[in-house]
């Protein structure tokens, strides 16, 4: 019989990351692509091969996500409400689809993708969390807003980032593209929103970790600019914390017309 021809899929997926060694697939398993692909083969049975995904960023472990985009390339025929509710069936409670789009074959979820969006949620409280345990970060000094926002512009625009990149990781490049960080205060939270053209391993939690170094007054506004032009890793905070890190997710071309928004995206401060 003659193969059935493939269509290209896009899919929206939120998880919580605490569970997990991070996205990428690897020995030992208890990653979020292992997941996903068993239950994506559970869900077409024996209708089709493996369903190999390619997500839009790799996320570490502990760090969570509300709008991963992946794609995949498959011969199964079904509508796209099918696919969400028949692969969440078969994933963990703490993985779930958003959604489904046909796509056509030029779209890829890595190398389509305009930029990416992260943000950190930190608790300024003299007592750790509880009830968000893993899903927050903790500092327990008052944090200056001011200084940390002036501390922040220093990072905008394109630069080389290897004083915030990790020593494995795999980027062909340290130069990326900062567009925003913006810093918000709700209460006992604050929230720490970054987009870029894309992001190096570690980098989002290693800028963290000088931010609060300047907010709890340990390091003036200006230290970020000398840590920025050492390009030297160990001129740096040490790594923030994973728990209180979200992978919003990437955004596209209009054109192809995907969700840049998951209802889990409104229940964060």
């Amino acid at each position: 019989m003659p193969e059935r021809p493939t269509r290209r899929l896009a899919l929206g997926l939120s998880y919580r990351g605490q569970a997990y060694r991070g996205w990428q697939s690897q020995p030992g398993g208890r990653t979020v692509q292992d997941a996903l692909e068993q239950a994506l083969a559970a869900f077409a049975g024996d209708e089709t091969g493996p369903l190999p995904t390619v997500c839009a960023g790799r996320t570490d472990a502990g760090v969570h996500a509300l709008n991963q985009v992946v794609h995949l390339d498959t011969s199964l025929v079904r509508e796209p409400v099918s696919w969400v509710r028949g692969t969440n069936r078969h994933l963990p409670a703490d993985i779930a689809l958003q959604w489904c789009r046909p796509v056509g074959d030029a779209f890829h979820a890595r190398s389509s993708a305009h930029g990416r969006r992260y943000r950190f949620v930190l608790l300024e409280s003299p007592v750790r969390p509880s009830l968000e345990q893993g899903l927050v970060g903790w500092v327990f000094r008052p944090l200056d807003g001011p200084a940390m926002r002036q501390a922040a512009a220093l990072l905008i625009g394109e630069h080389d980032f290897s004083a915030f990149r990790a020593a494995d990781c795999q980027a062909a490049t340290p130069v990326k593209t900062l567009r925003t960080i913006a810093i918000e205060r709700r209460g006992a939270y604050w929230r720490f929103d970054f987009d870029a053209s894309a992001f190096l391993y570690h980098m989002v939690r290693n800028i963290m970790g000088c931010l609060v170094a300047v907010g709890s007054g340990r390091r003036a506004p200006g230290w970020l600019a000398e840590v920025l032009a050492s390009r030297s890793r160990e001129a740096a905070a040490p790594t923030f914390p994973a728990a209180g890190l979200y992978f919003l997710g990437p955004y596209y071309d209009a054109a192809w017309a995907l969700p840049a928004h998951a209802p889990a995206l409104d229940w964060l401060p």
